[in-house]
């Protein structure tokens, strides 16, 4: 199944050691994208950047 986990490397929340490393690492094949600089709100705060990486990963 294709999986791509998108992860800020400023996520004070949920750090990307704890989560989006560790989620990448597990799935067999997943797509792991760092947005630098990204917090945990990254759906808002880089909106447009992640609409074009998941129709990106979509259309693949």
């Amino acid at each position: 199944m294709p999986t791509l986990v998108v992860h800020g490397d400023d996520d004070q929340i949920v750090p990307i050691g704890a989560a989006g490393l560790r989620s990448a690492k597990l799935v067999k094949g997943a797509t792991l994208k760092v947005y630098q600089g990204a917090p945990h709100g990254l759906a808002d705060t880089h909106k447009d950047r992640l609409n074009a990486d998941l129709l990106a990963f979509l259309a693949a």
